[in-house]
């Protein structure tokens, strides 16, 4: 009996690349520039967008993914920022987004009035950085309150992104950390990272950031 080769997983990142594909062409004809936000759990992923509002006062739209809850997605509301909340605790409870729930979402979003869309992936450093969501630009943030280790301990996110987000610097002075030792394990796993400084209480970097998205913008 002929023996059969069973390949699962590549099928799956296979389909959902040429949707991610086509999401990214949509994006594009469309003047909106996409971003996914990777990062572990209560790095200040929605404390960053908050804060973003303040600069950017419209034109931004955010797909919030979590396992449970819209807490997230209330916050950006009430911070002005119209979003879209994917919960995959009814699915089994997903550690990540895929291209093809982003491409349903965009179902409900109007494309020609915004200019940014973030997809705030759930909090997790391994499986979101397998699925291409379809964005142009792949981010992680990262807490200086994490340490210094995380790029060597979970490369293939940092691998997979053109930007880190050094956040909520302004706990160093009670933290033991060596920034430039962080700075550093990113750049050891990602050569061509862009690296931003930044602290969503208190603003620093923020301006930076906002110059960044600015000129990363698609032009409609």
């Amino acid at each position: 009996m002929e023996k059969k080769e069973i390949k699962v997983m590549e099928k799956i990142l296979s389909a959902n690349d040429q949707i991610a594909d086509e999401l990214r062409e949509q994006l594009s004809a469309s003047g909106v520039l996409g971003i996914n936000l990777m990062s572990s759990p209560g790095s200040g992923k929605t404390s960053l967008l908050e804060r973003t509002s303040g600069y950017i006062t419209e034109g931004i739209f955010a797909i919030e993914g979590d396992i449970q809850t819209t807490l997230d997605a209330e916050r950006l509301t009430n911070a002005g920022i119209e979003s879209f909340q994917i919960n995959t605790g009814p699915f089994g409870g997903d550690c990540h987004l895929e291209a093809g729930w982003i491409n349903n979402a965009l179902v409900e979003i109007d494309l020609a009035k915004i200019d940014y869309l973030f997809v705030e992936n759930i909090g997790n450093l391994v499986c979101p950085a397998e699925f291409d969501v379809g964005a142009h630009l792949n981010g992680v943030v990262l807490s200086v309150t994490e340490g210094e280790d995380k790029p060597l301990k979970y490369p293939l996110a940092f691998r997979n992104s053109q930007f880190c987000l050094i956040s909520k610097v302004d706990l160093l002075p009670y933290l033991d950390i060596n920034m430039q030792r962080m700075i550093n394990n990113v750049l050891s796993i990602n050569p061509e990272m862009e690296i931003m400084i930044i602290s969503s209480k208190t603003g620093e970097g923020m301006e930076e950031w906002v110059e960044f998205l600015e000129k990363n913008k698609i032009e409609h």
